[in-house]
């Protein structure tokens, strides 16, 4: 894999299969934040509930959920955060050790390896498992009703739209709580229509590096 480094300096990989890269150009760090911590209101879970489970859909390297962790920490010292990762690629995972985001404790990541796939903070405040598999197999295991917050961040429709089916929405829709809420950077129609259909809300998210918005989704029943 190649390693490239985007505009905010943080690095990143393309993947050689679907010539995309983990992360925006525009900047990696950036996007975490931006198009899913903000948007899906994490300091503000922690905050007002102090713990939620959060769903990393396409893992890749952390960075969206070790950006949540340290956006929740800020905000409430004390909350519990339990990190549920979906991803298919051991390798990725191995990538962890070769990049260094300005992410506030993203050295716990460093704990993963394709073998050890399941770490705790030394406190115990924050366990994350990372699910290594075909997608559509692994988030079955999930018990429904149990999450609060997803980050959906497949690679794009055009590539993997096997990744954006109505069967993987209809999933989400059976693991998230009433309210709970999913981010994703995709506006795309074959999106939106899926996730339509499978039961969910959406609106436009936030325009971060791109001329489209993001989209954002709500379980309402």
């Amino acid at each position: 894999m190649e390693k490239i480094q985007t505009r905010d300096g943080s690095e990143t990989f393309v993947n050689p299969k679907f010539n995309e890269s983990y992360h925006s150009f525009t900047g990696a760090v950036e996007e975490a934040t931006e198009k899913y911590c903000k948007p899906t209101k994490i300091a503000e879970i922690a905050r007002e509930r102090g713990e939620f489970t959060l769903l990393d859909f396409a893992f890749g390297m952390g960075y969206n959920s070790a950006m949540a962790i340290a956006i929740a920490k800020e905000a409430n010292p004390d909350c519990k955060i339990n990190v549920i990762g979906i991803e298919n690629d051991p390798l990725i995972i191995e990538k962890i050790q070769e990049v260094n985001p300005k992410i506030p404790g993203y050295e716990f990541y460093k704990q993963l390896t394709p073998k050890n796939l399941c770490i705790k903070s030394e406190d115990n405040s924050i366990t994350l498992k990372i699910l290594l598999g075909d997608a559509k197999d692994t988030i079955q295991t999930i018990q429904s009703n149990t999450v609060d917050v997803v980050f959906y961040d497949s690679f794009s429709p055009k590539t993997q739209p096997e990744m954006w089916s109505i069967f993987l929405f209809q999933e989400v829709h059976r693991v998230l709580k009433q309210k709970g809420i999913l981010a994703t950077y995709s506006c795309a129609r074959l999106v939106r229509d899926n996730i339509k259909a499978a039961g969910l809300t959406y609106a436009d998210g936030p325009k971060v590096g791109r001329r489209g918005p993001g989209t954002i989704v709500w379980k309402e029943n």
